[in-house]
């Protein structure tokens, strides 16, 4: 059922049911979703449903959240009717990995998962090694397994809080402030990688896979930069190496996802990780940077098949507020036809243009862009065809001519399985640019093809021996892009 390189869908838990329960007029948990909510996600040829926040929030971060006065200006710009009851918890202060009883709980979980399963869509879920909530049972039952300090005669030192006679640390990266609603894991305790790995054996029963969030702060190097001061030495093996190896032991193909930062995907892939964010695609696909897109590829031509592509997910921008109408629709084609797993996000499709901060249960009505949704729809029947799961990748060389060097801008790239070939041009650019584009295939010498985009929708004809050289001639309009099939016409 799990295919290669697969298409993942984010769905905000929380906000997805409340929208269900709004256009039904009754509330809606996962047990009760209808059967044609489900039959729509299958139509969009998706492998797994990532269920984002599904876990029980914290009290204590409602709370926080609900006094924060930076937070709450965020919060009312996302959603300006907000009220208290708005404020659900951070999604990534997790009170205990039991599912939330506001969704269903953990059989409305798992009646949730037999409706996917049963349209050959797989489950994906949250997983967060780096902390818990202030008020996660840990904090009192496992202090072994955080990053403490023993408490003093004063008060405990910014960036802590008290619990029992010890000072325990925020979660943190160590490149911005403490998350104050939460408590720092110690990556280097043996107790935690036995309760890790406890956790991650019961998760393997109720999903089929986790996205691990943030989790190249578990690396040693990074741990270790963080927080010198207050742990050990590193343990002998890493913690991923230890935690992946443990779940697998009980559930073989079970699957991991990272959300990586810094250029540390290869090292957490390489530490058991079946995929990793490619946040280097995504910076340099919005920056509109085409050298610096093309250099990354090569780059990373070994791990591109494990590589998550993404134009959006709950901690990005809106693609449709991210980028203009044109551009956006460029990047989703980039994104979707190059090698990887392929993340969107849940209300992508209709062009949602406010990002849903993790502590709302509820957002404001957008309507629907009907056109982009019928441009995503062909776009993600394309993507599940043999030659963008399977196919073979390759960058194709773009040639301008003396007084033209536009070519510079454009991004090109073929896709081919079997008897299926496609050629993708992209221009990276708001400027219009041309260039010819040598195509590899010798048998297209002496015959007639004909370029069909499914995509565009749009068709043309050309000469074999003209595609093998000079090559085909493009010329894009800004952030313009084909998708060209070739057959023979």
């Amino acid at each position: 059922m799990q295919r290669e390189q697969p298409v993942i869908y984010e769905i905000n838990t929380w906000v997805w049911l409340a929208d269900l329960a709004r256009a039904t007029g009754n509330p809606v948990t996962l047990s009760t979703v209808a059967d044609s909510v489900w039959d729509s996600l299958a139509e969009l040829h998706v492998d797994f449903v990532w269920f984002m926040g599904v876990w029980q929030r914290s009290p204590a971060s409602i709370k926080i959240a609900r006094q924060h006065t930076g937070l709450q200006g965020e919060l009312a710009q996302a959603l300006p009717d907000l009220t208290a009851e708005d404020i659900v918890g951070s999604a990534y202060a997790i009170k205990d990995y039991v599912v939330a009883e506001q969704l269903g709980g953990d059989a409305g979980l798992a009646a949730a998962r037999r409706e996917l399963r049963s349209r050959g869509i797989s489950l994906l879920l949250d997983y967060v090694p780096n902390h818990v909530a202030v008020d996660h049972p840990w904090v009192t039952e496992e202090q072994g397994s955080l990053v403490t300090v023993v408490k003093g005669s004063g008060r405990c030192p910014a960036g802590t809080f008290t619990a029992g006679d010890r000072c325990v640390a925020h979660g943190r990266d160590p490149y911005f402030p403490p998350w104050t609603d939460t408590a720092q894991l110690n990556a280097f305790s043996p107790s935690l990688r036995v309760q890790a790995s406890k956790l991650l054996q019961k998760l393997a029963t109720m999903c089929d896979g986790v996205r691990c969030d943030m989790a190249m702060l578990l690396l040693d190097s990074v741990f270790q930069k963080t927080w010198a001061e207050l742990v050990a030495s590193p343990l002998e093996e890493e913690f991923w190496t230890e935690v992946i190896a443990a779940t697998r032991a009980i559930e073989p193909n079970f699957k991991f996802m990272a959300e990586a930062y810094w250029d540390l995907e290869p090292q957490l892939l390489g530490l058991g990780f079946d995929w990793a964010y490619d946040k280097t695609f995504y910076d340099r696909l919005r920056g509109g940077d085409g050298p610096a897109l093309r250099q990354h590829l090569g780059e990373t031509a070994a791990n591109q098949s494990m590589l998550v592509k993404f134009t959006e997910n709950h901690d990005e921008p809106r693609a449709a507020a991210a980028f203009s109408n044109g551009k956006n629709r460029l990047a989703a084609v980039s994104a979707a036809l190059m090698p990887g797993p392929l993340l969107i996000h849940e209300g992508q499709l209709e062009g949602r243009s406010t990002r849903i901060p993790v502590q709302l249960g509820r957002r404001r009505v957008e309507p629907a862009v009907r056109e982009l949704e019928g441009f995503y729809r062909r776009l993600l029947a394309l993507r599940s065809t043999p030659a963008f799961r399977t196919g073979s990748f390759r960058r194709l060389a773009t040639r301008g001519w003396p007084d033209n060097k536009s070519h510079q801008r454009l991004v090109a790239w073929l896709r081919n399985s079997d008897s299926k070939r496609f050629v993708i041009i992209a221009n990276m650019s708001d400027e219009a640019s041309q260039a010819h584009i040598p195509l590899p295939w010798e048998d297209l010498r002496g015959g007639t093809w004909r370029l069909e985009d499914p995509v565009n929708e749009e068709e043309f004809v050309r000469e074999g021996d003209d595609l093998l050289g000079p090559g085909l001639f493009v010329d894009l309009v800004g952030w313009g892009f084909h998708v060209f099939r070739l057959v023979p016409a």
